[in-house]
């Protein structure tokens, strides 16, 4: 058992900020920012390194703010662990993360921006999971627990997440509250059977399952309750400018959208090839595919393939020169598919991405096999917390 100790926090690194103890180890810490003093209490030990809550500063960043949120604290809730640092910094913190990843990982140094997206980034999430504890009340864990922290309010859900967190949700292990494009919030609610439904905010279950119509440019989407959308309210807006910017796709162009969901990027990458292209949604999800399909009706040049996305589905689906959008889940495309990618020779890929450390992992692989990394935003969609959206693209050189 360790014993609190004081330690000098050195710099930003994934899963918070680093430090070293007395003899020697890394410790990762939560709560603390660059250039503090704090006292430590550690909470995991592993041979190599320990894991920490800073719990007292002794020195503290002009960057430190008092957090928001009643649950951001040591053994609080383990959503947003960036509430004690000054929005105006968090971009400058996650740019610096990205950047430590691609010289830790792909080996290589890249000045990187982060660009805030709202002045504040109180209810900007519209899309929120919560536990149920044995009270049948909605609950959030734990930094790297599956203890519940009950949660009567969330600072950052939108507001009227409110009368979903009063209500009680008997029978159910999970619970998803929506508030997207607008509508009314809902529920998707999992019981213990594992059986899924959609309900008002009080629980009053719908005869037929919901979906969300979203606008987003001039573009509308239908999303149903079981397919992935965006949290925050403003990122299918911000990623979508974001991607048709790098991407330079032009009339007649062949597109392959890879991990497309329910058609964010292939709608506007439809518009933009015009009826002589072609653009290729890849997406695993049956029910995103059924989405998809809706989605694009009015673009015959838009085909959704319903596949996972494996190196050897690469090799038939991407063709020399084409233009490759991918947006993988936080685990990344994976080195396979990366270099499935790179052998049928895209002339630009764009990589979207939530995560810094795969983000590089996989980028590594692309710049070592002959391109080039010539565009790379960070957007700052994760809010009060060290995560953050990527969107880069890279040209063939070889």
């Amino acid at each position: 058992m360790f014993e609190p100790e004081t330690v000098l926090v050195e710099r930003v690194a994934a899963g918070g900020t680093v430090s070293h103890v007395a003899d020697g180890r890394a410790v990762f810490l939560r709560h603390a920012i660059p250039g503090e003093r704090v006292r430590v209490e550690i909470t995991e030990e592993h041979a190599r390194f320990l894991r920490g809550d800073a719990i007292e500063v002794l020195e503290a960043s002009p960057y430190r703010v008092n957090a928001p949120c009643p649950y951001a604290h040591a053994d609080g809730c383990g959503g947003c662990d960036l509430q004690h640092v000054a929005p105006s910094y968090q971009p400058e913190w996650k740019a610096a993360l990205i950047a430590d990843q691609l010289r830790r990982v792909a080996h290589f140094e890249y000045d990187v921006t982060v660009h805030a997206v709202e002045e504040s980034a109180q209810g900007s999430r519209s899309r929120l999971r919560f536990a149920v504890d044995q009270t049948g009340h909605l609950a959030l864990r734990k930094s790297r627990s599956n203890e519940l922290q009950p949660i009567a309010g969330c600072w950052i859900g939108d507001s009227e997440f409110t009368e979903g967190l009063a209500a009680t949700w008997d029978g159910a292990v999970e619970v998803e509250l929506r508030a997207l494009g607008g509508e009314p919030a809902f529920a998707v609610v999992t019981f213990d059977d594992g059986a899924q439904v959609t309900s008002d905010l009080d629980g009053l279950i719908d005869d037929e399952p919901r979906r969300s119509s979203v606008l987003v440019g001039k573009n509308r989407f239908r999303i149903s309750a079981n397919s992935f959308w965006q949290a925050h309210r403003r990122a299918p807006e911000v990623l979508t400018e974001a991607v048709m910017r790098v991407a330079k796709v032009r009339p007649r162009d062949r597109v392959i959208d890879l991990y497309a969901g329910v058609g964010l990027f292939s709608v506007p990458l439809g518009v933009a090839v015009g009826p002589e292209g072609e653009v290729l949604a890849v997406e695993e999800s049956d029910v995103a595919c059924a989405d998809a399909r809706r989605n694009v009706a009015d673009l015959p040049q838009v085909k959704v393939v319903e596949q996972k996305v494996t190196p050897r589905r690469i090799a038939e689906l991407v063709p020399a020169d084409s233009i490759v959008v991918l947006d993988p889940p936080r685990a990344g495309a994976g080195i396979a598919v990366m270099e499935a990618l790179v052998a049928s020779m895209p002339r630009r890929i764009v990589y979207v991405s939530c995560d810094a450390a795969t983000f590089a992992r996989d980028v590594a692989v692309l710049r070592a096999k002959g391109y080039e990394l010539v565009d790379l935003q960070g957007f700052d969609l994760f809010p009060m917390t060290e995560h953050v959206e990527i969107v880069a693209a890279l040209d063939r050189t070889l």
